[in-house]
């Protein structure tokens, strides 16, 4: 059990640590049902790989811009649904064009089963009125027939991301550009949760914190700076 966690940590520790707390779960139910013994989980007593988790941090505005300016089609479209809507990307996927009331989107998200109305901002209002609606999904798949899978989003944000030299900021962290956008100009926790549709306030603090440490540190410049001119 442990050379085998180590063959997984040595692609990725994370999912390493991962497959073995499924492993745990589901050796335990194997003991409930009588197909080990009890006391028998050999995934219990290995522990999990300890390595440098990588902070992750929202896309900055420079690959913004470029992915603005390289992306078309369905993938420009995903590209301002993401952060405009501050939503996870199968929630995304999900939305009709009866969501879209021609100002903002509803949406029932499926993790937290939160109903949401979002205003759509404009980037992702000109978007959306840009865009061909030959079926009930706003990102569908090629022949209109189903919405946008998830492997063809993420496939098709891979290939944009390697354009513009932006391999390490994947599709949710769009999600949390969103909320650092929300905190840049100066909105509460609970106000940017009324977009995200988070329960709590951990994550939007680790995500909008960077951005209100900036403004507090420019605000305290600008009083810094006054003080010497009076002085």
């Amino acid at each position: 059990m442990i050379r085998w966690c180590d063959a997984w940590a040595e692609k990725s520790p994370h999912r390493a640590n991962c497959r073995l707390r499924v492993l745990r779960i589901v050796l335990e139910r194997a003991i409930d049902y009588g197909l080990l013994p009890t006391g028998r989980n050999p995934a219990k007593g290995v522990s999990e790989v300890r390595y440098d988790k990588i902070e992750r941090q929202p896309w900055p505005d420079e690959l913004v811009v470029a992915a603005r300016a390289t992306a078309e089609g369905r993938t420009a479209l995903l590209l301002e649904l993401l952060p405009g809507t501050g939503q996870r990307i199968g929630d995304v996927l999900r939305m009709r064009w009866s969501d879209f009331d021609g100002e903002a989107i509803s949406v029932r998200q499926s993790k937290t089963k939160a109903k949401l109305w979002i205003p759509a901002p404009k980037k992702l209002l000109a978007a959306l009125n840009r865009a061909p609606r030959h079926s009930v999904f706003i990102l569908t798949s090629r022949d209109g027939s189903r919405p946008w899978s998830y492997g063809g989003a993420h496939n098709a944000m891979m290939r944009l991301r390697r354009e513009i030299g932006a391999e390490a900021y994947d599709i949710h962290l769009l999600r949390y550009t969103a909320m650092a956008e929300l905190a840049r100009v100066g909105l509460d926790d609970s106000t940017i949760m009324a977009i995200t549709g988070h329960k709590t306030a951990r994550m939007v603090q680790l995500y909008a914190g960077p951005e209100r440490q900036k403004a507090r540190a420019k605000a305290a410049l600008i009083a810094r700076e006054r003080g010497k001119d009076k002085g």
